[in-house]
């Protein structure tokens, strides 16, 4: 074997978000055009004028302010289209060029964003039923009439949001049925169907080319009415209504009508209804696309050229031979999960659907226009555009707002794949197949990253190498095993062509041991796993982590782990809060650093150069091509879930740098890699029940040296509208509020920069114009005497601290909105920083799915300490290891204590078990030997129990009995925190009806007492306790003015009253003329 020469070339990872950015460069290039080729010419009543567009010399206008201006201005990112028109006077003879608005499109950032109305968006990308046709079996065990139960069907699935699609059926009867769309009634016979189309037998014969099984077989098929026939019979109109079991008396009835017309009428009859019948049943229903007329073409094997999109009358009898066929078991059924069935639409495809009913809108806007003859100016119009667009992204459910709780969370948003939304699947209806992982997920999609919950199976994440092709297709990379020990690079294959191929996973192969080949290897074929010879395997897999997403890709030891703790430990890395000292983990698998890369929240230089000016809002350099440039940081932005946006400058003046070279990190990047949380000494070992069932014990040290500390930065917006009344004013002098909620405020009524502000402290002054009574009472002529007129024309709506907030502010800005641009209404925005500590109540997890919540801070010396005295950080239980099988937290824990020791971090892929057995616990073991000779300090591995250490009790200054586990494990602070959560009312907000107390933190809501507990309080006999929650402390409003009286003036409890909401039951009964009399 010494002929074998090692494959060399790195294989570089392709960007995370291109598939975005493409699929946008296609819609601008290609889908715009398409579009614009498609709008109708506009005539005049008169058809004397006429006008069309030219789309070969459509102008897009680049956006006056950056990505960043935008966003901080509250504006949309996007670009105007100015389109070309020729108007033709036929009457004049004369041709005018004018070039006129059509709108604007949506324009996508560099990081594969929109920003609409200032806030950054993803178009999520949905993946859908390919077009084409599907053959499936019926369900045969439902419980329905015999008369529709079905055997087989096969569907004709049009492009999404192009038509219903058709649905062809045979009973256990063997009766063929027509459905349209998704509907379920009526049913039309194929007899019917056929006979509207005027086709002889003969002619259905001719076009399935003289198969003359299958004409055996249809005129069985269609003789079940019993009712006979010769095949020179014009058309099949006497075997109208036979299949459907209608008596003989309405045939003949129906026969005789027929011969009884004139056959120039019938004619004119029958011609009418087949154009009528294809119009509305082929085209309307059916436009597949070149995409479903390959698909057709591929599954029924004709060769109907590809630029006929809509479904044809051939399709149509020829899928009705393979669904005959298929009684007497020749073909094969469709298996609709698999990704070959299924097709991705992608964002430029969205937007290309939606920029066509937009053009639909302004056709049908500009005709009728046109016929009322306005000007030129008039008759086109950027309203149907922008309507369309604030649909799309205002409403639509692929259009979501941005997930930037960290850099991994926005990029696996980029990156996920919906099945929901129009087009798509419902959450509530899909069945478990459609959920369940397909064999053909293989490379394309991950399958373990999902949601928990209703969207489990129905939202997906693309794995690593996967990409979309220009059919929407989901294909992944593979090395053709005669190359495979060649430089020579990989080759994307589709999940159709796959199945064909015998493919061996590239983890199971170790290039570096020439004997391994000599082994029969593990491959999958056809669905299906065998194990055969080295040199039958047709493609080898890339690395081990092809299959994975990228967060899935980021736990280290993940063959360790429980598929769903996994899952659990994906989904939590998205929701790590940026800690305000990041640091970058011990343990990790490589790919943080493309992350932060891919991510674009850092930045880099985009050539060689040398640093001139840094400072924490901008970085100069000179560049040797492009001159001197300036980098813009962010300083503390606000992200879409208040989380703090932040850079810190890593390059020095004078330095010199080099093309992609990293300027500056990102508040959850260090040095370029992606940093969620911080490497933090654990102990796996129970202490006085305060670690029970997932809760964590942690010391203070987390919180004087601000360990788990995090920024978050709220946004107040307010807006001065134009009312009825007149013109809402923003000012300073409020009458109606005490001076001390008003004291932070500047001379325009906007809080000062750099104040510490608190609840219900006033952040913008607002005076809002209100009705007011002709002849005003004495004591209000007191009052505007006193305060003025404001006090009683004008109510008070200031912008305000919401209730359990505080913290500093650091931004305000005045803002004009978009759409506000005819009224000229004024907006102020102000942004609130704070700085959060970890506390009691909070959220934090591994990368394991080890999540917790802190149940007790203790102080350094209480906490448990190694025997070098190094007090633990934080204690978690270790029953929650076996039970949950994620033994991966216990191997990363380890090899970050030997990690921290030897000033090392290591970076490696997942499933090295493939050099040789127990390859990670040989591994971690080795570190730990080589940590206690390094460090000469016996106890980092005991021989006698290897992985374990003697601990103290900081407390007793006593030892533990047994040893415990104790590392460096890697926790984050998920967004779950306590103080967003916690809420306490005393009185507040009532519901109108029931007078009872709302529910809901942001509503000053109360807690409800629902049915069990009233059951509870029953049960240790708690009447009074039980009337007292149910009356004064809920919607009796006599009873509860008269308790708050009575504790202020420290007198007796009153008695409760009736309840309001038993008030309106009654008052409901008396609107059903049911009168009761109450006897207390």
């Amino acid at each position: 074997m010494n002929y074998f020469h090692y494959n060399t070339s790195y294989f570089q990872l392709p960007s995370f978000i291109v598939n975005q950015i493409q699929s946008f460069r296609n819609f601008l290039i290609k889908g715009v055009k398409e579009e614009l080729y498609r709008f109708p010419i506009i005539e005049n009543s008169r058809k004397k004028l006429t006008l069309h567009f030219i789309t070969h010399e459509t102008i897009l206008k680049m956006p006056k302010h950056n990505e960043h201006n935008m966003i901080y201005k509250g504006m949309t990112y996007s670009t105007k289209l100015y389109v070309p028109i020729i108007l033709t006077y036929k009457n004049l003879k004369k041709i005018k060029r004018r070039r006129i608005l059509l709108g604007k499109i949506p324009l996508i950032t560099s990081h594969a964003t929109f920003i609409i109305n200032g806030i950054p968006r993803v178009l999520v990308n949905q993946i859908v039923r390919s077009p084409g046709i599907y053959y499936r079996l019926g369900d045969l065990t439902e419980e329905k009439i015999c008369f529709f139960r079905i055997k087989y069907y096969c569907e004709f699935i049009p492009l999404t949001g192009l038509g219903t699609g058709l649905k062809l059926q045979i009973d256990t009867k063997k009766r063929i049925w027509l459905q349209l769309g998704m509907m379920k009634d009526p049913k039309i016979n194929i007899i019917t169907l056929l006979s509207f189309l005027e086709l002889k037998l003969y002619t259905i014969n001719q076009i399935l080319q003289k198969n003359s099984d299958f004409f055996k077989l249809f005129y069985r098929f269609i003789a079940m009415g019993k009712i006979f026939f010769t095949a020179e019979d014009n058309t099949l109109t006497t075997l109208y209504e036979a299949a459907c079991l209608m008596p003989n008396t309405q045939i003949k009835i129906y026969e005789e009508n027929i011969k009884n017309e004139n056959p120039e009428v019938v004619s004119w009859y029958k011609r009418k209804k087949i154009n009528f019948l294809y119009t509305n049943l082929f085209k309307k229903n059916c436009y597949l696309g070149k995409i479903g007329r390959a698909n057709i073409n591929r599954k029924l094997k004709l060769s109907i050229p590809m630029n006929e999109v809509f479904l044809l009358p051939q399709d149509f009898l020829v899928a009705l031979n393979y669904l005959i066929n298929l009684t007497v078991g020749i073909g094969d059924l469709d298996d609709i999960d698999h990704l070959k069935n299924r097709r991705i639409r992608s964002v430029g495809e969205i937007l290309q659907y939606h920029l066509r009913l937009g053009l639909g809108k302004l056709a049908e806007l500009a005709r009728d226009n046109m016929r009322k003859g306005f000007k030129l100016q008039k008759i086109f119009s950027t309203r149907p555009l922008a309507t369309t667009w604030k649909d799309l992204f205002g409403s639509h459910p692929l259009s979501q707002f941005m997930d930037q709780i960290n850099a991994l969370s926005e990029i696996t948003h980029k990156r996920r794949i919906s099945c929901l939304g129009p087009g798509g699947l419902n959450r509530d209806t899909a069945h478990f197949d459609v959920r369940d992982i397909h064999s053909s997920y293989y490379g394309r999609l991950c399958p373990i990253e999902t949601p928990e919950g209703p969207n489990t199976g129905l939202i997906s994440s693309l794995a690593n190498l996967a990409q979309i092709n220009g059919h929407g297709f989901l294909e992944t990379p593979f090395y053709k095993k005669k190359y495979f020990f060649r430089d020579d690079k990989p080759f994307f294959l589709g999940a159709d062509k796959e199945e064909e191929l015998k493919v061996s996973a590239g983890d199971l192969i170790n290039i570096f041991k020439q004997t391994n080949l000599q082994r029969k290897k593990p491959i999958r074929y056809q669905q299906d796993f065998f194990t055969t010879e080295w040199n039958q395997v047709d493609l080898v897999g890339i690395f081990p982590m092809q299959y994975f997403s990228i967060a899935a890709s980021l736990i280290p030891f993940l063959e360790h782990d429980d598929a769903n703790r996994t899952l659990m430990g994906s989904n939590m890395q998205r929701q790590a809060i940026p800690l305000m000292k990041p640091e970058k983990p011990i343990v990790g698998t490589g790919l943080e650093r493309q992350v932060a890369l891919d991510s674009g929240t850092i930045i880099r230089a985009r050539d060689k150069g040398q640093i001139l000016y840094v400072d924490c809002k901008t970085i100069q350099i000179k560049h040797a091509n492009l001159g001197i440039l300036e980098y813009n940081l962010n300083t503390y932005k606000r992200s879409n879930q208040d989380t703090c946006i932040h850079h810190n400058a890593i390059v020095t003046p004078g330095e010199i740098i080099n093309k992609g070279q990293i300027l500056a990190d990102n508040s959850s990047t260090v040095k370029g890699e992606l940093a969620l949380g911080k490497n933090i000494l654990v102990a796996y070992m129970p202490w006085e029940g305060y670690n029970f069932e997932d809760a964590i014990l942690i010391s203070e040290r987390l919180i004087y040296d601000q360990v788990y500390t995090s920024i978050h930065i709220e946004k107040y917006e307010t807006i001065a509208y134009n009312t009825y009344l007149g013109p809402e004013i923003i000012t300073n002098i409020i009458p109606h509020l005490p001076d001390h909620l008003l004291k932070h405020l500047d001379k325009n009524g906007v809080v000062k920069k750099g104040v510490w502000v608190q609840t219900e402290e006033v952040l913008v002054g607002k005076l809002t114009p209100c009705e007011f009574g002709e002849n005003p009472s004495a004591a209000e002529r007191l009052l505007m005497a006193i305060y003025g007129e404001d006090l009683l024309t004008k109510k008070e709506t200031c912008l305000k601290v919401s209730p359990g907030s505080q913290g500093r502010i650091i931004d305000t800005h005045w803002l004009e909105k978009e759409d506000l641009e005819l009224e000229k209404n004024l907006g102020v925005s102000v942004y609130i920083l704070q700085k959060r500590t970890i506390q009691v109540g909070d959220k934090v997890a591994g990368r394991h799915g080890n999540k917790g919540i802190v149940s007790k801070i203790l102080p350094r010396e209480d906490m448990p300490h190694l025997q070098n005295g190094t007090p633990i950080d934080m204690v978690l239980s270790p029953l929650g290891v076996p039970s949950r099988m994620n033994v991966g937290q216990i191997f990363e824990c380890l090899l970050g204590l030997a990690g921290s020791f030897l000033n090392t971090n290591y970076r490696f892929m997942a499933f090295d078990e493939r050099y040789e057995s127990e390859a990670s616990r040989k591994f971690v073991f080795s570190q730990l030997l080589n940590a206690q000779a390094k460090n000469n300090n016996q106890w980092i591995y005991e021989n006698d129990f290897p992985g374990k250490s003697k601990l103290w009790d900081g407390r007793t200054g006593e030892r533990f009995q047994q040893a415990v586990t104790v590392g460096k494990a890697y926790i984050l602070k998920l967004i779950h925190q306590v103080e967003d959560k916690i809420h306490a009312r005393a009185t507040g907000p009532y519901s109108i009806v029931t007078q009872q107390p709302l529910r809901g933190r942001s509503k000053r809501g109360g807690q409800r007492l629902g049915e069990m507990e009233v059951w509870a309080l029953e049960g240790f006999g708690a009447a009074y306790t039980l009337q007292e929650l149910l009356t004064l402390k809920s919607d009796d409003i006599e009873g509860r003015h008269a308790l708050t009286y009575a504790i202020i003036t420290n007198r007796i409890l009153p008695q409760p009253n009736t309840p309001e909401a038993f008030k309106v039951l009654l008052w409901e009964l008396r609107a059903l003329l049911v009168d009761s009399f109450l006897g207390f």
